[in-house]
């Protein structure tokens, strides 16, 4: 981290604890809570609470409100992420400490699957219901894979992140990816998804999806995925995603083209039956983004009570008025 001589020496001092480092290096694998510090640690919550208070202090770590509960992170600047990866990179994993900790965080873990589970388990069927009246999700992946391609970048953001799917998918291609859902149940199922996938640069938190909690020009890539058709404001939610692009940053939106399947209005809480082509053009020319490309995935099976997928690919277009020279980079993206 770039600082001044007093400053780097109080950030050292912030880490160079034994309990910190500990926290440190758990938090490097995942967001945890007060309650789940001081079950691994096997510390009183105050010993905790103050550690967390100094690691917060330097810049270290990171908090945030999901309910009643809070949970703690990396910091979210690359510089923060970069020096406490480095220092903890250095700690020997085979340290007896360490290596009880690293058993506990698997306990806590196992029981976040547990719980995940329970609520997957008693929801499948709705969920079900509506994936067999569409083409199947590995085909739509598959397009998404193709369509992002394989140049990494710094930053993810999946607006409705639901299980973390896509979280998971483009885990190789981001420094740091983040997930936000407002269901608390939901945030449990992607982060035990996120654990069993062992990607630890990836973070959920709860948020609401009109006004996402993070600063301007943040992200390279976000993506909203069968999320739009639950919203009142569409547009609204795409402009809020827009604001927070980096230039020449790529929107990516999967949802549904327009139907008459009111059933799933008034069964699933679809507040839009699909969307056409033009609608979401049109919004994505209002938030200040170029449409590059769109795909369409027809349903399994036939008949009238089927529902058509829609990919639609955007990005900021304020690279092609600052950077012109760059243009020809935009094809290999």
């Amino acid at each position: 981290m770039t600082s001044t001589l007093d400053g780097l020496v109080d950030t050292l001092k912030a880490a160079a604890e034994t309990s910190r480092l500990r926290i440190l290096s758990l938090l490097a694998r995942g967001d945890l809570t007060v309650s789940d510090l001081t079950e691994i640690l096997n510390q009183s919550q105050p010993r905790v609470s103050r550690h967390l208070k100094l690691l917060l202090e330097a810049g270290l770590i990171g908090r945030y409100q999901e309910g009643s509960w809070a949970f703690f992170r990396i910091a979210d600047g690359d510089a923060a992420r970069d020096f406490v990866h480095g220092i903890v990179g250095r700690v020997d994993a085979a340290d007896p400490q360490i290596d009880r900790d690293l058993e506990r965080l698997a306990s806590v873990k196992r029981r976040r699957q547990t719980r995940a589970a329970e609520y997957f388990s008693a929801n499948a069927a709705s969920w079900d219901e509506i994936r067999s009246l569409h083409a199947s999700d590995r085909a739509v992946e598959a397009a998404l894979v193709k369509l992002v391609g394989k140049r990494p970048f710094q930053s993810m953001l999946d607006l409705g992140t639901g299980t973390g799917r896509l979280l998971e998918i483009f885990a190789p291609l981001y420094r740091r990816g983040v997930g936000m859902d407002m269901s608390r149940e939901m945030l449990a199922v992607a982060r035990a998804n996120l654990d069993k996938a062992g990607i630890g640069h990836a973070q959920v938190r709860q948020g609401d999806i009109y006004a996402p909690p993070f600063e301007r020009d943040s992200f390279d890539l976000i993506t909203i995925h069968q999320v739009l058709h639950y919203l009142d404001d569409p547009a609204a939610a795409i402009r809020g995603a827009a604001r927070l692009l980096r230039p020449s940053g790529r929107l990516v939106i999967v949802d549904f083209a327009s139907h008459a399947l009111e059933f799933l209005r008034e069964d699933h809480a679809h507040m839009r039956l699909g969307f056409a082509d033009r609608q979401i053009a049109d919004w994505l020319a209002e938030a200040g983004l170029d449409l590059e490309a769109s795909e369409q995935f027809e349903p399994r099976g036939s008949g009238e009570d089927r529902l058509t997928v829609k990919l639609w690919l955007a990005r900021d277009r304020r690279i092609l008025m600052a950077e012109p020279a760059r243009a020809g980079e935009r094809e290999t993206a």
